[in-house]
């Protein structure tokens, strides 16, 4: 090939991120030396579907992130209550910035919501700072597409820590890249606030994620800036991202499987009181569509609770539901007799 033609086709391999990372695709020609193979693997490309550069900039991050929590830790006996009320609020509200916003809204379109309440989910989507809501609902879309494959973002199969946080810490593998490009995503693409968002992304999380948190317990109720940030910044951003994390290791590899007994993902109560009713898995990825992701409606499931009370005040509508005939039908044909 021409050097035009090979720099055109690594523009249109490198659409895909991982963490605001462009990933680049795999280089064409199966006779390139070892070498060059060897180069192009630590430099991020694939060799034999398998070899993913690490990104540096992820690991450091998450391991400084993780030691600023632990010292957090040693801050909560010092801080004012209202702190820890503040802090909690804000995880609240980041937890569903994901499960009813990222999760349940855009990626799945599981009901419909007015524009106050896609700000809303947008503003608290930036505060979960799980990267921008095209790119979360895009990668979740993979995922459940080609669940446990290596198109899979986080394949459980890989083991708990890379479907936890170690899929992060490295390039995306080339399946995920190639399928991702395959989905259709014109509908997040035609939200103006899915726009928006992305646009301005690293603004809306340097606003939502650090300062908000930071400075409205100093500002009103004379907490130091120090215990703000930690409390309600660091140690909540970090408890709300291991949450989620869990959702894609413990919720494939432990808890029954009442719906069905040929796929990974599991029912897991502890996931589900973490992660605000996300953790019926077995569930959901067997009727993806409903929006309670649960066939027992408002229990352990505070998600479900406010979609429900958003529908009262007129601000979302339209909630998919699977009908218990389906269910039962589905219990008795592929579960595993669990329930």
């Amino acid at each position: 090939k021409t050097t035009t033609e090979r720099q055109n086709l690594a523009v249109m391999d490198a659409g895909v991120h991982q963490d605001g990372e462009t990933v680049p695709g795999e280089a064409e020609g199966l006779e390139e030396s070892n070498a060059e193979k060897e180069a192009l693997c630590r430099n991020g490309y694939l060799q034999g579907g398998r070899c993913q550069g690490i990104v540096w900039r992820n690991v450091v991050f998450m391991a400084l992130l993780h030691l600023g929590a632990v010292y957090s830790l040693v801050l909560v006996p010092g801080a004012q209550p209202l702190t820890w009320i503040w802090s909690y609020a804000c995880f609240i509200i980041t937890a569903l910035g994901v499960t009813a916003g990222a999760h349940r809204l855009w990626s799945h379109r599981s009901y419909k919501a007015k524009l106050p309440l896609r700000v809303f989910l947008a503003a608290a989507n930036s505060m979960a700072f799980q990267n921008d809501i095209f790119e979360w609902a895009r990668d979740h879309r993979v995922h459940h597409k080609y669940s446990e494959t290596d198109a899979d973002p986080h394949n459980a199969m890989r083991g708990f820590f890379f479907s936890h946080v170690g899929w992060l810490f490295v390039r995306k593998h080339r399946d995920v890249i190639e399928k991702g490009k395959k989905l259709d995503v014109s509908d997040l693409l035609a939200d103006p606030v899915v726009r928006l968002q992305r646009r301005y992304y690293k603004t809306s999380v340097l606003v939502m994620c650090f300062l908000i948190p930071t400075l409205v317990p100093w500002y009103f109720w004379g907490e130091s800036l120090w215990n703000a940030y930690f409390l309600a910044s660091i140690l909540r951003y970090t408890i709300s991202l291991n949450l989620t994390w869990l959702v894609n290791s413990a919720a494939h590899m432990y808890g029954n499987r009442p719906y069905d007994k040929n796929i990974s993902p599991r029912e897991n109560r502890f996931v589900t009181f973490g992660a605000i009713g996300e953790g019926f898995h077995n569930f959901h990825h067997t009727f993806p569509f409903d929006y309670s992701t649960s066939e027992f409606g408002l229990r352990l499931n505070p998600t479900t609770c406010f979609i429900d009370l958003m529908c009262w005040f007129g601000l979302a509508s339209n909630r998919k539901k699977a009908s218990v005939e389906m269910i039962q039908a589905r219990k008795q044909r592929t579960g595993d007799g669990s329930a």
